[in-house]
């Protein structure tokens, strides 16, 4: 079977009998079109299945209504309400949002910056495959020294000048540790299942640990650190239960890695209600199959609403300062 041609302007124009600028300025400025006329242009461009091309569009008024979002956790419960934010604030205000995975990859990341510069996108709102200070891309120069505006959602780019809304990870990590002091005040033995060692978050969320538990100098914390996905964790956790007997206490860097270390607790034959557990955000569905895990929680539609309006707010005003959104995080305890 042939390919079929895709309709244009021109197209329309020869069956309509008219020249191809008024069937343009029909998709364009309707109300500059007499009525008839654009009754019968819209009619036979619903007859040939016509699909305004709005990137070309776009090009020829040097302006868009894509916003490109970039990030490389696309299977993180998290990150996928953010997403859902994102597309909805921006549909809100008249724009489409174009979702690149990077899949943890730099490279892919890089590409994918080079993409949506290419389609000429609004403005980009960027989770950085890494927050590790030694991650420096080389496509920031071109992002900052372009028009392009940008914001950072999440992982930030150590010493960039984006935009960013970010959790507050050390108060997160203060009031977890709080509540497993709660749970258990005799406490002296606490895994911690990390994401990569050097990463801002990871550290901030340990010095808010260790904020509280250095008061408890007896309190032993033993670090396995991950990458914020659910296998390392789980092999951490396994590691650890192979060599040691079961910790007082567990507490996970995020959803993913909570779950590995209950996977890795199933597969010792530990149960959850034994050991004092609190992660970072929600565990997905977890009310339903009565698993009642504590989390420190955000709000992560509140974050992707956030991002779009830092973003919109530097597209009105490309000289404004940057702006830095803080997503607090506040203890939720399942009733199972």
């Amino acid at each position: 079977m042939s390919k079929q041609k895709n309709v244009t302007i021109s197209d329309i124009a020869k069956r309509v009998n008219m020249t191809t600028i008024t069937v343009s300025r029909a998709f364009s400025s309707p109300h500059q079109v007499k009525p008839a006329t654009l009754e019968r242009i819209l009619e036979v461009a619903r007859e040939l299945d016509y699909v305004p091309n709005a990137f070309a569009r776009s090009l020829k008024r040097n302006e868009s209504q894509i916003i490109g979002l970039i990030t490389a956790s696309v299977d993180n419960p998290f990150y996928s309400e953010m997403i859902k934010a994102i597309s909805r604030e921006a549909k809100r205000h008249g724009y489409t949002i174009m979702l690149v995975d990077t899949d943890k990859l730099p490279e892919l990341e890089s590409k994918a910056v080079d993409t949506l510069l290419g389609y000429r996108v609004a403005g980009i709102i960027l989770s950085p495959v890494s927050d590790e200070p030694d991650y420096q891309p080389a496509y920031l120069e071109r992002l900052a020294n372009g028009k392009t505006p940008v914001v950072l959602l999440d992982r930030t780019i150590h010493d960039s000048s984006f935009s960013r809304v970010v959790l507050d990870n050390y108060h997160s990590g203060f009031k977890a540790a709080q509540y497993l002091l709660q749970q258990n005040p005799a406490i002296q033995r606490l895994l911690v299942l990390t994401g990569p060692a050097h990463s801002r978050i990871t550290e901030e969320r340990l010095k808010g640990l260790r904020a509280v538990f250095d008061a408890h100098p007896r309190l032993q914390m033993h670090i396995y650190p991950g990458d914020y996905t659910l296998d390392p964790a789980y092999d951490g956790a396994m590691a650890y239960l192979r060599d040691q007997p079961p910790p007082d206490a567990i507490m996970g860097f995020n959803q993913l890695i909570t779950m590995g270390a209950l996977k890795a607790l199933r597969a010792h034959g530990i149960a959850h209600q034994d050991i004092a557990i609190c992660g970072i955000d929600r565990l997905p569905f977890a009310d339903i199959f009565g698993v009642p895990i504590a989390c420190i929680a955000h709000d992560a539609t509140e974050a992707g609403r956030r991002a779009v309006q830092l973003l919109l707010e530097r597209l009105q005003d490309p000289l404004r300062t940057m702006d830095k959104v803080v997503i607090p995080g506040e203890l939720e305890q399942s009733s199972g």
